[in-house]
């Protein structure tokens, strides 16, 4: 295994398009017009009744994570990945509260966020205020910024001041160790790719040689680089699986590589991207269901039974 040092010249590609690419005066001009546009169409009540069919329609996704030979991680480890909430438009405190119980009936060790809780305007976060006590995980609840929570807020600290304030540890940039049945995680978060300024250096500072760790990215695209620095897995939004599908294919594309929905894998590292909870623009998802994916980590075979021996008094420890 790498050291966790990204390699010199391996760069994730910026991204491309006029909805991937960053900011300049066309695309926000762009994207204020669907912004107006979205609440506009908030105000309809067929729009609601149409979003309530969409999320009648949320599969909590049962994953497993086989770690690779030589890794010893946290067996049984159960993770609820959370992205794309896009609370404000169809999506309100009330719905926010139902989803959050569905989620901790699921009894995750972790609840991650990934990215884009809010839609159209800063103040939306609020909403999450009575949802969030909700969440009850054993190792606590974990966010990353979107590209949404980024654009249309004046600043991103207040943003990731609200989530800290109700219990939620923002890693932006950083990363912070799991221990569970006597192995550890590195857990760690980078910034949104194509609003803000991913650091995986910073990211990865403090995780051990040989540790699992899970990244937290919304843009799916940067599992490029995650990859080179073999990052167990990677848990991804933003495409919302293409929200709209015809005949299998999605329309609007959001990642350059074909990362759209569902799982990936590069140099024997992992990626994920969800399909995400909510919606933009229309409240209608088609061949592309909302979803909270729940990932349990195994360990090698070899690594649970080398945990099973050392956890026998009688017996010698045995090497990984």
């Amino acid at each position: 295994m790498r050291d966790g040092t990204p390699e010199p010249g391996r760069k994730t590609p910026p991204p491309r398009g006029p909805l991937s690419g960053k900011r300049t005066p066309l695309r926000r001009a762009f994207a204020m017009a669907v912004a107006t546009l979205n609440r506009g169409l908030d105000r309809l009540p067929v729009m609601h009744w149409l979003h309530r069919r969409v999320r009648e329609q949320l599969q909590l996704t049962q994953l497993e994570l086989p770690l690779r030979a030589g890794v010893r991680g946290p067996d049984g480890l159960r993770i609820a990945f959370v992205t794309d909430v896009h609370a404000g438009s169809f999506c309100n405190e009330a719905d926010l509260c139902a989803l959050f119980d569905r989620i901790q009936a699921q009894a995750p060790d972790l609840v991650l966020f990934g990215g884009d809780l809010i839609n159209t305007r800063d103040r939306e976060i609020l909403l999450f205020k009575r949802a969030l006590p909700r969440l009850r995980p054993r190792y606590g609840t974990f966010a990353v910024p979107g590209n949404h929570d980024h654009f249309f807020g004046p600043d991103i600290d207040l943003w990731r001041a609200f989530l800290q304030e109700n219990g939620v540890e923002v890693l932006m940039n950083r990363g912070c160790r799991i221990e569970h049945g006597g192995s550890s995680l590195w857990l760690c978060g980078v910034d949104d790719l194509t609003e803000g300024t991913p650091d995986l250096r910073a990211a990865l500072a403090g995780r051990r040689q040989h540790e699992p760790a899970v990244l937290l990215s919304h843009h799916p695209d940067f599992f490029f680089e995650a990859a080179a620095v073999d990052i167990d897995l990677t848990l991804s939004g933003h495409t919302h699986g293409g929200q709209i599908r015809i005949a299998g294919k999605a329309p609007i594309h959001h990642s350059r590589f074909g990362y759209e929905r569902g799982w990936f894998v590069e140099n024997d590292c992992r990626l994920y991207v969800s399909r995400g909870v909510g919606v933009t623009v229309l409240p209608l998802r088609i061949d592309a269901a909302p979803e909270v994916p729940i990932v349990t980590l195994r360990a090698a075979k070899g690594e649970r039974a080398a945990a099973a021996a050392m956890a026998q008094p009688a017996r010698l420890p045995v090497e990984a």
